[in-house]
C-alpha cells in the first residue's frame, strides 16, 4: 500500500505559499465595505412592516435612517437592535393612530341620521351655566366609549396591545445598550444602506371600492349610511356632537 503521507517538498511549499499570498481577501474600500456586508445579510426590507393606505412606504426607512444617525451602530448586530428600535417606534405611531381611530369610532356611534339634537347634556345640568360645544362633544365620545365597550373588548384589547408595543421599544434599546457595552469584544463593520425596494405595477381602483379610498388628496364627504338593526337605530337617536 502506497504512503499517503510523504512529506512536501521545498518546492511545492514555496509554490503553496505563493498561491496563498494571491488570495488575500478585498483591498479596495469598496471591496472591503461589500465584503463586510455578508454577514448582516438579514433581509430588512421597510415595505414588509408598513400596513398597506395607512403608513408610507418609505416612513420606516426614515426611522431607520433618523436612529442610526442618533445612535451610531458599529456593526452589524448593533445595527439589527437599531432597526428594531425603528420598528418599535413605527408601531408606537401605529398605535397612535389605532387610537385615534377608536375614538373617531366612538363619536360615530353618537351621530343621529339627521343630527337634529345639537346638544346631549341633560337640561338640569346645564340650566343655569353656559356650555361649549367642546365640552358637548366630550360626552358624546363618553357615550360612544361606553357603546363600544358595552358590545366588544376592542378597547380591551387595544390597551394590552399597546402596552406590549411600549415594552417592545424599550426592549430593543436595552438591546442596543447591552451590545454597546460590548464594543471593545465585537468588531466594527461599516454600515450600509439597504438594496433599493422593486415597486409592483399597480392595479385600477376596484369598482366596489370608493375612488377616494385609492386617492389620498380626495376628501371623503360621503356620510357613512345609517344602520339597518332597528336596535342600533333606535340607540342612536337624539345624539350629537353638537355641530
Amino acid at each position: 500500500m502506497p504512503n499517503t503521507n510523504r512529506p512536501v517538498s521545498e518546492k511545492r511549499l514555496a509554490a503553496n505559499r505563493a498561491n496563498a499570498a494571491h488570495s488575500t481577501g478585498p483591498r479596495t474600500p469598496e471591496g472591503k465595505t461589500r465584503s463586510a456586508q455578508n454577514s448582516r445579510k438579514h433581509g430588512f426590507t421597510a415595505s414588509m412592516f408598513a400596513v398597506v393606505r395607512l403608513e408610507e412606504l418609505d416612513a420606516l426607512t426614515n426611522l431607520r435612517a433618523d436612529a442610526i444617525a442618533v445612535y451610531q451602530p458599529v456593526n452589524s448586530q448593533e445595527l439589527f437592535a437599531v432597526e428594531r428600535i425603528a420598528v418599535a417606534q413605527q408601531a408606537l405611531l401605529r398605535c397612535s393612530a389605532l387610537e385615534a381611530g377608536l375614538h373617531t369610532s366612538a363619536m360615530n356611534e353618537t351621530i343621529t341620521p339627521g343630527g337634529l339634537s345639537p346638544n346631549v347634556l341633560s337640561e338640569e345640568l346645564t340650566r343655569d351655566i353656559q356650555v361649549t360645544r367642546a365640552q358637548n362633544r366630550s360626552l358624546c365620545l363618553a357615550i360612544g366609549f361606553q357603546r363600544i365597550g358595552g358590545k366588544s373588548d376592542a378597547w380591551t384589547l387595544f390597551l394590552r396591545y399597546q402596552a406590549q408595543t411600549e415594552r417592545l421599544f424599550r426592549r430593543a434599546i436595552e438591546e442596543f445598550d447591552r451590545l454597546k457595552a460590548l464594543r471593545t469584544e465585537l468588531p466594527n463593520e461599516p454600515i450600509a444602506d439597504p438594496d433599493p425596494e422593486e415597486i409592483l405595477p399597480t392595479e385600477a381602483p376596484s369598482a366596489y371600492a370608493p375612488a377616494s379610498l385609492f386617492d389620498p388628496t380626495a376628501a371623503v364627504t360621503s356620510p357613512i349610511p345609517p344602520s339597518t338593526n332597528p336596535e342600533r337605530r333606535e340607540s342612536r337617536t337624539n345624539l350629537s356632537p353638537g355641530d
